[in-house]
């Protein structure tokens, strides 16, 4: 009898043991909307765009992460996109730290330290830029700081072409080097 009752304790107390971990290991419900997952990821990828069969960007990201439905697509984890003229001439550099495609008009938007370095030497620094996939612009209503190598101009509000040649800020502020 003595037997039976501690095997009853020893049953009981495994089975309230094992009921305990299984709530304790249990992975958390997730809140996210079925919108909200990915169609497809990748990992320290690189994808090649062209237009025409001519090479135009190579973008090079941590993360990314599509969603079909939304028709767009995520990049995160630093990424890095070389820009080409159409006769395939390396044109420019960006770095940031997420940008997001929309996967139908091909238009970008990168944020967070967004680095743009032109083959030409400007440096153009801010916290986000979009690029018009259509007019071949990049545009910011952002604070810009612009750096050539006659000049150094900052402002808030900035529009360019892909070589950051031809350049307008809306509000601006700054300095030009005298011409030696």
């Amino acid at each position: 009898m003595v037997r039976s009752s501690v095997w009853i304790i020893v049953s009981l107390t495994v089975a309230f043991a094992f009921t305990s971990c299984e709530e304790k290991v249990k992975p958390p419900v997730s809140t996210a909307f079925a919108g909200d997952i990915p169609t497809q990821e990748s990992w320290n990828a690189t994808i090649t765009f062209t237009d025409s069969g001519r090479l135009s960007g190579i973008l090079r990201a941590g993360h990314i992460a599509e969603f079909a439905e939304k028709r767009v697509t995520r990049l995160d984890s630093n990424l890095t996109v070389d820009f080409f003229d159409e006769n395939q001439h390396h044109t420019s550099v960006l770095t940031a730290r997420r940008g997001i495609v929309n996967d139908v008009t091909h238009d970008f938007e990168a944020h967070d330290n967004v680095v743009v370095v032109s083959d030409s030497g400007s440096i153009l620094r801010t916290q986000e830029l979009y690029w018009d996939n259509a007019a071949r612009k990049i545009h910011t209503p952002a604070y810009v700081d612009l750096a050539s190598p006659t000049e150094q101009i900052q402002g808030q509000g900035f529009e360019s072409d892909e070589t950051l040649k031809h350049y307008i800020f809306f509000k601006v502020t700054g300095q030009q080097k005298p011409n030696d």
